[in-house]
């Protein structure tokens, strides 16, 4: 039984995984200037008036969720690790690899963020 159930949980893992990539729409009107939001997983960010970036909200230092917004920053509050909105760049904290960029895609007044 305990076979089956690891291979039924695996399995259901493996099919939630292959369905639609996550993505994140947000107007423009919503992400600051010289700052960003974080939502659905995405950091959409807009570093410069009318210049408009996105990136995973997983920090690469150990996988957990970036949750912070400091002005022209970004927080890892697992374990300290600040990025720029910039260029996705390691500011400081342990990890020395840059934020994973996302793909960000602009359709009238909205912004749409995908992997």
């Amino acid at each position: 039984m305990f076979l089956l159930g690891t291979a039924t949980t695996f399995a259901g893992a493996f099919l939630a995984a292959c369905g639609s990539e996550p993505t994140a729409e947000v107007a423009k009107t919503q992400v600051p200037v010289g700052s960003a939001v974080i939502l659905d997983g995405f950091i959409i960010a807009q570093p410069t008036a009318g210049e408009y970036v996105a990136y995973s909200q997983t920090c690469p230092h150990q996988g957990q969720k970036i949750t912070k917004v400091d002005g022209d920053t970004v927080r890892c509050t697992g374990h300290g690790s600040v990025f720029s909105i910039t260029d996705g760049s390691a500011v400081s904290g342990p990890t020395q690899n840059p934020l994973t960029p996302a793909q960000l895609t602009e359709a009238g007044e909205t912004l749409n963020a995908s992997m």
